[in-house]
């Protein structure tokens, strides 16, 4: 089956997922907080930034190639995190880190996650990061960078823009509760997604199982039975905090969810290694302004690797965020959409997609390199 002829583009991904896993496992994927405006200004600010076309420039073939943080990559962009991936689609987080470790690519593992780093040490290859919420306890802390380590991550990302829980009122309404549990309602919905279902089936309902590890490891002693191990997390990091990570870990460390230049100017200063631009693809504030806004400032703003993520859909966004500034760019949604559409051939689809994307786009406007990019904007004053 050509994939391209039937799935050319992520709109079609998403559609096909949306039919294949249950409407609570969407609404969890898809939601956004509040009334989702800063969904609306993501789209927008992408889709202001323009390029001027190229002509006569004879035959152009696109390099995609980059460094970052001393890594070489054949394309700029990666797997962000997502919390209970493996709710989106069974296995999703060895299927994603598998394909991480066959493209080349970073894939990036959450805290709370359906797998364990261990669980990943033998599919991630030389690819992977770990992301972090923040632990109350510096033990607990501490254990976890022991075994991201051990397990061969050689990344730590820290997320900073979620001092509070989000309201999420689709996944609520959805009916999606930690840990996820099936009520009648729910099993309604997954009797219309076989696929979905037997793959739960044979793997388990998913939890959160990095978490469920330290559930009665509290000095309080065990959680009480209203409680869900999320709430080993609910610690709001400081800089303080930055410098314990920084201490305590060897390998790169960046900070995701920055909106604020003078956060990334600070950061070099703390030893951190990169800074990561998003307002958390809407997902934590209604009312932030677009990722894409504020990165210009962020560049002038740190001499860091910037990474970027927050509403892409297709390689003209990736090009349209390393155009105003930011050296890579993640995307976690895409990936999921991909992986509910075709299973574990999704990823390398969307990669695929991704990859034909930049190069067709970047050969309309002239551009032999990823350098050649802003040189290539419309002046948008």
């Amino acid at each position: 089956m050509d994939l391209h002829a039937r799935y050319p583009a992520l709109s079609d991904l998403k559609s096909r997922a949306r039919r294949r896993i249950p409407h609570f496992v969407w609404e969890y994927l898809d939601s956004a907080t509040g009334a989702e405006t800063s969904t609306i200004r993501n789209r927008a600010a992408l889709d202001a930034v323009l390029f001027r076309p190229a002509a006569l420039r004879g035959e152009i073939t696109p390099d995609l190639s980059t460094t970052l943080m001393g890594r070489s990559y054949a394309a700029p962009f990666g797997i962000a995190p997502l919390g209970m991936s493996g709710l989106i689609w069974p296995e999703a987080e060895k299927l994603l880190a598998r394909h991480a470790a066959r493209a080349g690519i970073p894939y990036t593992l959450s805290t709370v996650a359906t797998r364990t780093p261990e669980d990943l040490a033998p599919e991630i290859g030389d690819q992977g990061w770990f992301q972090m919420y923040p632990p109350r306890a510096p033990e607990m802390r501490d254990d976890m960078l022991r075994r991201a380590r051990e397990a061969g991550f050689h990344t730590l990302v820290l997320t900073v823009d979620v001092p509070a829980a989000s309201r999420r009122e689709r996944q609520t309404r959805g009916g999606l509760v930690q840990p996820p549990r099936l009520t009648p309602r729910l099993l309604a919905q997954v009797a219309l997604c076989p696929a979905w279902a037997l793959g739960i089936q044979a793997t388990g309902m998913p939890r959160m199982r990095l978490m469920d590890s330290y559930a009665d490891q509290t000095k309080t002693g065990p959680l009480p039975s209203t409680a869900h191990v999320g709430y080993l997390l609910r610690a709001a990091p400081d800089w303080e905090y930055v410098a314990a990570l920084r201490d305590r870990w060897q390998g790169k460390l960046v900070i995701k969810g920055v909106m604020e230049a003078d956060v990334a100017e600070r950061a070099e200063g703390a030893g951190v290694d990169a800074v990561w631009v998003s307002n958390h693809a809407g997902r934590q504030f209604d009312g932030a302004p677009a990722s894409l806004e504020v990165l210009p400032a962020i560049r002038a703003a740190t001499p860091l690797p910037i990474l970027f993520d927050s509403g892409i859909t297709g390689g003209l966004d990736v090009m349209r965020a390393l155009a105003l500034g930011a050296d890579f760019v993640m995307m976690g949604r895409p990936w999921h959409y991909a992986l509910g559409a075709l299973g574990q051939a999704g990823p390398a689809h969307w990669h695929d997609i991704l990859v034909k994307d930049m190069t067709s786009n970047m050969a309309q406007i002239g551009a032999h390199a990823l350098s050649d990019l802003a040189g290539r904007l419309v002046d948008r004053a």
